[in-house]
């Protein structure tokens, strides 16, 4: 049996591969969403235990994770996780030491056939393995790929807006050794509003997380996905969609991206599939009243119709 920390399904002619680097309870569960009571996480207690949520210490549970999609004869991987030996003080991914290049060669995908690096966002567990450490420092992980990175994050976590304007001192660090390196190398295409990788992905703008926060859409024959990065940390935000993270820069915003997104989600009947959710991964979502609930669960192995 493939190693549960990486799993496959197929969408339409799309092969997608879960690469999971870690899992786990990562903050209290109402600091991670602090618009949601205390009421949503016990209520609810049945289904997210202990996959989303640990009811003794009430702490959110999640994964570090990263999607490979075969599409088109390319290879796309969405999200790179943290990287190794990284300084990252004040983080609980200070000096991180993962498996994902172990992960990578399970799944049977060498970095030189990568084509296409998406980063949903420029944070620090989605641009971490951007770059590997070489002699005096960082080199491109994908050397062959083009990294696609949204504008408006480069504008915001850029030197040319003082790393996010110094609010936090990791931005510095996060850019320096895991996007700058793919700009000197020449590997870097910066979108705004939509960008099209191929006939079958699309990416599209759903600010709020960040300036540039993206996610991407999949639609392949009669199956659609999107891949929404952060947009939701935890499946109670789709049953409280109005209650953003604590992690968003822009929570009114991102609750607006999120709405928007979950609507189009339960109409065309797309997988959702978020950066962090623990278990399954990806959820179908049902369109209750003026709310949502959750339907199905991904299912590796087999195609989720």
């Amino acid at each position: 049996m493939e190693n549960e920390s990486v799993q496959r399904m197929t969408l339409g002619d799309v092969e997608i591969i879960r690469l999971v680097e870690w899992r786990g309870t990562f903050m209290p569960s109402r600091e991670l969403v602090p618009g949601a009571g205390a009421e949503v996480w016990r209520e609810n207690r049945e289904w997210l235990a202990p996959d989303h949520w640990e009811p003794e210490t009430e702490r959110a549970g999640g994964a570090l994770q990263t999607w490979v999609l075969r599409s088109g004869g390319r290879t796309v991987v969405v999200d790179t996780g943290v990287g190794n030996g990284r300084e990252r003080p004040g983080s609980q991914f200070h000096h991180w030491q993962g498996d994902f290049p172990g992960l990578l060669a399970r799944a049977g995908i060498a970095p030189e056939e990568v084509d296409v690096v998406v980063n949903t966002h420029l944070h620090i567990d989605h641009v971490g393995w951007n770059t590997t450490p070489v002699e005096g420092g960082w080199a491109p992980t994908f050397p062959n790929a083009r990294y696609l990175l949204p504008a408006a994050d480069e504008r915001w976590f850029g030197p040319e807006n003082e790393y996010a304007k110094g609010a936090r001192a990791v931005d510095r660090l996060i850019y320096q050794d895991s996007i700058g390196p793919v700009h000197q190398a020449g590997l870097v295409d910066l979108w705004d509003g939509t960008h099209r990788i191929d006939e079958h992905l699309t990416l599209e703008s759903a600010p709020g997380h960040t300036p540039g926060s993206a996610v991407l859409r999949l639609s392949s024959g009669g199956d659609r996905a999107v891949f929404v990065g952060d947009l939701m940390h935890s499946p109670v935000q789709i049953l409280r969609p109005s209650c953003s993270s604590c992690l968003c820069l822009d929570p009114v915003q991102a609750a607006v991206s999120r709405r928007r997104i979950l609507e189009r989600a339960s109409e065309e009947r797309e997988l959702v599939i978020p950066a962090h959710f623990g278990g399954a991964g990806a959820v179908q979502v049902r369109k209750v009243r003026d709310g949502f609930a959750l339907g199905r669960w991904a299912a590796y192995g087999a195609a989720v119709r």
